[in-house]
């Protein structure tokens, strides 16, 4: 049986042996992978994400595909901040937080505005799907 964690153990494999290109539902879209620790297990744990780049930061978009909850990295980023990722063949040590207000609203617009499932995926949803920016140490 496979669920989503052997899904992005594959996607993880494919992302690094591939200097941070990958295909399936990701393919031509800027992934990047999300270093987290589980806030209740402590566990470490690798998520692929697509991101925008927005100067220096870079921002990700916890909509779990519309789901009505947040995903599982969203919650270990809030409890721990401090951590690192991977885009193309590069690690990064950065601080995670939440962006709110009318620059979260812009910025989701935006990647709305790329990537049209982005849209879809706030239209199946009740919650304010968060936006999270790394900024590099």
């Amino acid at each position: 049986m496979t669920g989503p964690n052997d899904w992005n153990a594959g996607v993880v494999a494919e992302f690094r042996k591939n200097h941070g290109k990958v295909g399936g539902n990701f393919e031509g879209a800027p992934i990047l992978l999300i270093h987290h620790t589980g806030a209740k297990s402590g566990k470490q744990r690798v998520s692929p994400v697509m991101y925008l780049k927005d100067g220096s930061r870079y921002l990700v978009f916890a909509s779990k595909g519309g789901a009505d909850t947040n995903p599982d990295w969203y919650h270990n980023l809030i409890a721990n901040p401090d951590t690192e990722i991977e885009v193309g063949d590069e690690t990064i040590s950065v601080s995670a937080s939440e962006v709110t207000g009318k620059e979260r609203d812009r910025l989701y617009a935006k990647q709305a505005s790329l990537f049209p499932q982005f849209a879809e995926y706030a239209r199946k949803t009740k919650r304010k799907i968060p936006v999270v920016e790394f900024k590099p140490k």
